[in-house]
């Protein structure tokens, strides 16, 4: 599956950039989640302490979850890391599952996705996940200020053909 060309563009340079700037970036947007879904992570229950990766194939990167600090770490795959569960797929897939857009459990046992380590907390997540509503595009509007509307509709479209690739 190939990310959609205007998410390629940028992510074909991932392997030659330094962490520093893709993770204050992401950094930036999971406080923006943590700031519109503030209970994202209460769900969690003793699942709370774990700590998560998120692994999208094609690109050089994991991406570590640490709900109870709250903390988003990016680490380049190759990295020794631990977590207590992951999640590895395509990003738009990724992205799909965190604003619930497909069937985890479909893309699980298609084998569209690989689920390693502690499966409870994984579900835990999931569950997690899918009570907060999280909408991508309307998020991210969110730190555009005067721009917020074009950034509202780039996301849109972008998500658009984005999820075309994974139906």
């Amino acid at each position: 599956m190939q990310i959609t060309s205007i998410l390629a563009l940028p992510l074909k340079a991932v392997p030659l950039m330094p962490l520093v700037p893709i993770e204050l970036v992401a950094r930036r947007l999971f406080k923006l989640l943590l700031l519109a879904h503030g209970d994202m992570f209460e769900r969690l229950g003793t699942y709370k302490s774990c700590r998560f990766s998120f692994a999208p194939t094609g690109l050089p990167l994991v991406f570590l979850i640490e709900p109870g600090v709250p903390r988003l770490t990016v680490l380049r795959k190759g990295d020794t890391f631990k977590a207590d569960a992951g999640v590895e797929a395509p990003l738009v897939t990724l992205l799909a599952l965190l604003e619930g857009r497909c069937d985890a459990d479909a893309l699980f046992f298609s084998r569209d996705l690989k689920v390693i380590g502690d499966m409870e907390a994984m579900l835990a997540m999931r569950n997690a996940l899918d009570d907060c509503d999280i909408d991508l595009p309307r998020d991210l509007a969110r730190i555009g200020g005067p721009a917020a509307a074009v950034v509202h509709r780039l996301a849109v479209e972008i998500r658009s053909r984005s999820l075309r690739e994974i139906r």
